[in-house]
């Protein structure tokens, strides 16, 4: 049994990024950048207007009042195809192209209209109104560099540089596989009162697609040993990394691991020492990563989010340690002292800070939906008193 900072450690190690591939920017949102985007073209291409109105030479407004004939207009995608004359102007709406003498761009509130003259009333003051050629950004500047994930604003600042395609960081592809012959699928229960809804698993791929990973499957399986060797050699034909829940103990049908002894496993740490979930493993197997989680819900979903999640981030291109950003906050409440197993209390948010929940059983289901905090105790931590801080984690 190792401490949770050692195991944390060695996930890190083994969260390299996955392959490059290539997707269309209709694709890409939440992806990690494996290439930096580069600009194709300036921003904007030539000089535009920033607003509607009139675009002048500014020596022709220096003594006004002034009238001024309208050469013609110029349109967003469609400009003014001559040089703009001494002593005229030219009708000019937002985004179009600045004829060529355009230094200035006069608001259309500022103008009145008369047909075809325009007249100034006064000589402007203030902004020119007159975006200058590549004043965003020009044609090979860095726009987003490599390892960012992609946001709604980053696509925006991709598909400005002119880029169909972006070379990203491949998803991690995760088989899910839930063991225990008590499970049913919910809502097909037979009735009896022997077996429970298989919840964890559902938990599981909401988390794993939460930090970047795609889930190829989710398996029921029952406690059979030679059909769980055939599922485990399955989903590692298939998958980067499987998840077996449940089966994680020493009990008589706990074959989680016996289920990968086929394909080689080795395992990088069977227990780590933190509660709850003591008996989460992770380990290689034909070439591919296998993590196991207890099969207690709320062990499940703790341990996948301390180990899991970080795992799955750095396979996807992510910076692991951003899945750990522990913080501090102050207590709402009392805790007690912290036995010798680092412990991981679920806990919710409040506006006195953060309030740990009553029941920290680690099989509770209704109270693991009330939780959005871990707090983290250290082995033998004291007790603390309401408004001390405590580490705790987004979850």
């Amino acid at each position: 049994m190792i401490a949770f900072d050692d195991a944390t450690a060695l996930v890190s190690g083994l969260a390299r990024p996955l392959a490059r591939e290539r997707v269309g920017l209709d694709q890409a949102d939440g992806r990690v950048l494996a290439a930096p985007v580069l600009a194709q073209r300036s921003s904007p291409a030539v000089a535009v207007s920033a607003m509607d109105g009139y675009a002048v030479r500014e020596a022709d407004l220096s003594h006004g009042p002034i009238r001024l004939p309208v050469m013609g207009a110029a349109y967003a995608g469609r400009g003014f195809e001559h040089p703009l004359a001494p002593g005229a102007c030219v009708r000019i709406f937002t985004g179009a192209p600045a004829p060529a003498g355009t230094d200035r761009v006069v608001m259309q509130e500022s103008v009145r209209d008369e047909g075809e003259v325009a007249f100034f009333p006064q000589a402007p003051c203030g902004g020119r109104h007159v975006r200058a050629a590549g004043c965003d950004f020009r044609a090979g500047d860095e726009l987003l560099a490599a390892g960012l994930r992609l946001t709604p604003q980053r696509l925006i600042a991709a598909a400005a540089a002119d880029l169909s395609e972006l070379e990203v960081v491949a998803r991690p592809r995760v088989m899910i596989l839930s063991t225990g012959d008590e499970l049913h699928e919910p809502g097909h229960g037979p009735g009896d009162g022997a077996s429970i809804p298989e919840s964890v698993s559902f938990g599981l791929a909401a988390l794993v697609r939460a930090w970047g990973g795609e889930v190829i499957g989710r398996r029921r399986l029952g406690d059979d040993l030679p059909a769980l060797q055939a599922a485990a050699g399955a989903a590692l034909e298939a998958a980067d990394l499987v998840v077996v829940t449940g089966g994680a103990s020493v009990g008589q049908r706990d074959y989680a691991k016996a289920m990968f002894a086929p394909f080689g496993l080795d395992c990088v740490f069977a227990k780590v020492a933190i509660k709850p979930g003591k008996p989460v493993w992770l380990g290689r197997a034909e070439g591919k990563l296998v993590v196991g989680l207890p099969g207690n819900p709320t062990a499940a979903l703790v341990t996948a989010r301390l180990l899991l999640a970080p795992l799955i981030a750095g396979l996807g291109g992510q910076d692991p340690d951003r899945a750990l950003a522990w913080r501090r906050a102050p207590l709402a409440e009392t805790l007690e002292a912290c036995g010798d197993r680092e412990t991981f209390l679920r806990a919710r948010s409040v506006a006195a800070g953060v309030a740990p929940l009553s029941d920290q059983d680690s099989s509770s289901q209704k109270a693991l939906a009330l939780a959005d905090l871990l707090i983290r105790r250290r082995p033998g931590d004291s007790a603390a008193a309401t408004g001390d801080q405590v580490e705790v984690l987004d979850f």
